[in-house]
């Protein structure tokens, strides 16, 4: 077994086992003096989940160091908005500090708006990785592929609020408003699904703008130099 996890880690591309060893060491990070002990293992825990699956995943279905770096900073933002599980991510404290000013007042915000970043960051950045999954390795042409990822966002944020509202009613207990971020808004679920798919549709924008197929049709086989 420690062969096959060695063997498998080898295969990795050289840029993809940086991306990984650097998201450790951000959730490593992430938890030092944490604010919040209780909740912030929900947030953190599937993270460290996926990057410690991650060298098997990219062996079975690779990705171009692209995709998989898209899929990385999407993850280093919820890493480190899970340090206050993100209603408590203090950018008002640092604008004053560097400004004079705080944003939520200069946008005209009510409520901490990191959150919404993060779920525009998930549509916008996982668009990519999703067509070349779909191109790739389920067979699809270029134009099913996006059409596939643009849907696959929709159905992976509404799986996402469901399984966020599940956690909270069996796990995060009188903690659940804490920690899935609701903040007081009714429709903050919609709300986040909507702004997800947002992000997908300026990707989707992009990549047809650009020519979509060098973007997600060119694949980055590691070399022996790279390994």
């Amino acid at each position: 077994m420690v062969s096959g996890v060695g063997r498998a880690w080898r295969d990795v591309p050289r840029p993809q086992r940086g991306m990984i060893l650097l998201l450790l060491a951000a959730i490593a990070l992430a938890n030092v003096r944490q604010p919040f002990p209780d909740l912030a293992p929900l947030q953190h825990g599937p993270t460290l989940v996926l990057a410690l699956v991650a060298p098997g995943l990219v062996r079975r279905w690779p990705l171009s160091d692209r995709a998989v770096g898209c899929v990385w900073l999407f993850l280093l933002l919820h890493t480190f908005a899970a340090r206050w599980i993100y209603s408590y991510v203090p950018y008002d404290d640092w604008a004053r500090m560097l400004t004079g000013h705080d944003i939520s007042s200069f946008m005209g915000l009510r409520r901490n708006g990191f959150d919404r970043l993060v779920h525009c960051a998930f549509g916008a950045l996982l668009m990519m990785p999703l067509a070349q999954v779909a191109l790739r390795h389920g067979g699809m042409s270029h134009r099913w592929s996006l059409a596939f990822a643009f849907a696959a966002i929709g159905l992976g944020s509404a799986l996402y609020e469901i399984f966020e509202w599940l956690l909270t009613v069996f796990v995060a207990g009188n903690t659940a408003d804490y920690y899935n971020g609701q903040q007081g808004d009714p429709w903050d679920a919609q709300k986040d699904m909507a702004i997800a798919q947002a992000g997908a549709a300026l990707t989707l924008i992009l990549l047809l703008r650009q020519g979509h197929r060098p973007h997600i049709g060119k694949l980055d086989l590691p070399n022996k130099e790279q390994r």
